[in-house]
């Protein structure tokens, strides 16, 4: 159960910078949804849907980060020392070469977990930086709060079924 003032959240994704661009094919909405498709990386929206918005933003766009797998646990480990060092709770954590999931007990305040999730990707930006300089996150991240027991249930087993895609993965269970 969660401690007062604070619930679950599904922090869902960090994004590496370039890794789920505006327009692209397996779903998207940009930032307060002012664009958005119709479908999701689940059920992917009809082809080509915003393909001509999806060729200008990645003809603007550096070129996608890629996390090297040597670096995974890491940047994992790193953003569960922050979190814990911010007096918040994890229960799972998956890295791969694009993003990050987490299942963490936060403040139930929106601004205020983007806020942190912020400090956690500077935080591991920072312990990678001999091997990736500059900037390596997609801006902002997707706090969803969890909504029930089972929500929670299906969120842990979400993330931690990365690791049979090859992913790294943690659980407060493995401690």
């Amino acid at each position: 159960m969660p401690t007062s003032g604070k619930q679950w959240h599904h922090i869902i994704i960090i994004n590496t910078r370039g890794s789920w661009l505006t327009g692209d094919p397996r779903g998207f909405h940009s930032r307060n949804h002012r664009k958005h498709s119709d479908g999701d990386y689940k059920a992917p929206p009809p082809p080509g849907q915003h393909l001509g918005l999806y060729r200008v933003i990645k003809s603007n766009s550096r070129d996608a980060i890629a996390l090297p797998r040597d670096l995974w646990a890491t940047i994992g480990r790193t953003m569960l020392d922050k979190l814990t060092s911010q007096d918040h709770r994890a229960l799972a954590i998956c890295v791969d070469a694009h993003h990050v999931h987490l299942l963490v007990e936060l403040p139930s305040d929106r601004r205020r977990v983007k806020r942190l999730v912020g400090t956690w990707k500077q935080r591991a930006s920072h312990a990678v930086r001999d091997r990736l300089p500059g900037e390596i996150w997609s801006k902002s991240c997707d706090p969803i709060p969890v909504r029930d027991v089972q929500h929670h249930r299906r969120v842990y087993r979400y993330i931690l079924n990365h690791a049979k895609r090859g992913a790294w993965t943690w659980s407060f269970r493995a401690e």
